[in-house]
């Protein structure tokens, strides 16, 4: 095991009160603690991965379109998912040059563990079906296929990217 070819940053948390607050009323604790875990975890596993990937290598991190829009209930998590997506861009220009890329992957909203904390969750979901242009909602498996060909060789001359994989959830306003 002298290598590493791919890492996948699938991890989110705010404390609940924060979480289900408004924004502006967020404590600089909460806040913190969100950034780090759903964030920075991110950047660290990156300086961690980065000696392991001597032929190169893909780093993907799992985002979500609350990080653009105001999605209602998301709070918090939509300026943490923004850190996010910025921090992913500038992981890739900064390792790039050792072929190691990076993306975040955008799904529309999956029922998780963790999605289940969100307020009024099951509503989202069910918004999310009727209103998007494909009319179904996304799986775990639409996720780990865009994962498969972004880690793939096919997709080695892309990178700092942040795609959608939510039926066209996203084009929406």
């Amino acid at each position: 095991m002298g290598g590493l070819d791919f890492l996948l940053h699938s991890i989110a948390y705010a404390p609940r009160e924060d979480l289900h607050g408004r924004v502006v009323d967020s404590s600089a604790e909460g806040f913190a603690t969100a950034m780090d875990v759903s964030c920075h975890s991110f950047l660290r596993m990156a300086r961690i991965s980065e000696p392991l990937m001597t032929d190169g290598g893909c780093l993907l991190c799992v985002t979500f379109y609350g990080s653009e829009l105001v999605v209602e209930n998301y709070n918090l998590m939509g300026p943490v998912k923004a850190a996010l997506e910025s921090v992913t861009r500038y992981v890739a220009a900064e390792l790039g040059p050792k072929g190691i890329r990076a993306h975040a992957i955008s799904p529309g909203p999956i029922a998780t563990r963790a999605a289940s904390g969100l307020e009024r969750f099951d509503e989202l979901l069910e918004r999310a079906a009727a209103s998007a242009p494909a009319r179904h909602r996304v799986d775990i498996a639409d996720v780990g296929a865009l994962a498969a060909f972004l880690v793939s060789d096919a997709a080695h001359r892309i990178t700092g990217t942040i795609i959608p994989v939510d039926g066209g959830q996203h084009l929406l306003a």
